[in-house]
């Protein structure tokens, strides 16, 4: 069994209900998370990256409570999501007011509490082109990462314009080494993610147990083809779950299907053991600052 595993892309809660007219896409079941999260805690996880920030549901008070409930670290972000998830601050407020919110939710903390972010993001951009919104957003995490030295984790749309967003970033000297692409495997184009990797970035596999994105089977194999190219150094895991029907108790795949069910696929197909410690254990430590013991 594998000890002191991080998530690095979850929503303890979020809204995207309105948007979505979809009352399940606000995922806010406090007891049923908890027990879920307990769960994961007896797996072996001791830490979780929520990625839901300003205007999508953010809640530091929930958070927090769900800290002290489970006992497992939870860290936040700070950012903001995507059009048309975007609230009117973002369109309100020049680039230098976005990025000094970002910057002071790291540096003092989130909604007046002693929380700090952690990350800027999930920030994210559409399946065609990045909007002048997006770009506002993306300019504001790019300053507020040069004065913090902080991650920035972003959100692509099935995949698409990973590098349309690292060569915005890289144009406003943002450290592509502290970048991480979600969601890149849905894509479905190996080459594609080895060219991101290339540039030094981390990529994130999540999403993982939504066959209807992309079939375990391929993310699976996607994974351990890099492993043995020598990119596990790169590589980090999450499912994101954001809907109340995604949970266990819902009958959806619940938070544990990573471990339960997704690690025993990448055992039998051959990934070693020190390539899962990696993507699990070891560099969700370093991209946080966590000393191994």
């Amino acid at each position: 069994m594998i000890k002191d595993i991080t998530y690095m892309h979850e929503h303890v809660t979020i809204d995207l209900s309105k948007e979505k007219n979809n009352i399940d896409c606000k995922l806010d079941s406090f007891e049923e998370t908890k027990k879920e999260f307990l769960r994961l805690k007896e797996l072996g996880v001791t830490r979780i990256v929520d990625v839901t920030n300003i205007g999508i549901g953010r809640n530091v008070d929930y958070v927090m409570k769900m800290e002290e409930s489970t006992g497992l670290k939870i860290y936040m972000s700070t950012g903001y999501y995507k059009e048309p998830f975007l609230p009117k601050e973002v369109e309100e407020l020049n680039v230098e007011k976005l990025a000094q919110k970002m910057i002071d939710d790291i540096r003092i903390g989130i909604d007046g509490k002693k929380k700090c972010a952690t990350f800027i993001g999930e920030i994210g951009t559409g399946f065609k082109v990045i909007t002048e919104l997006e770009k506002k957003v993306f300019h504001a995490a790019a300053i507020a990462q040069k004065a913090t030295g902080v991650f920035i984790t972003t959100h692509t749309s099935l995949g698409k314009l990973g590098h349309e967003q690292l060569d915005f970033l890289e144009n406003l000297k943002a450290d592509l080494n502290k970048v991480i692409l979600g969601h890149t495997a849905l894509a479905n184009n190996l080459d594609y993610i080895r060219s991101l990797l290339k540039r030094g970035v981390y990529i994130e596999f999540d999403t993982i147990g939504k066959d209807s994105y992309l079939p375990d089977e391929i993310r699976a194999q996607f994974i351990k083809e890099l492993c043995d190219e020598g990119w596990s150094d790169k590589i980090i895991m999450s499912v994101d779950l954001t809907r109340k029907s995604h949970l266990k108790t819902n009958g959806g795949i619940g938070y544990a299907y990573l471990i339960e069910n997704f690690l025993p696929m990448l055992r039998k197909i051959g990934v070693q053991e020190v390539f899962l410690e990696k993507i699990l254990v070891e560099n969700p430590k370093k991209i946080l600052g966590v000393r191994s013991k």
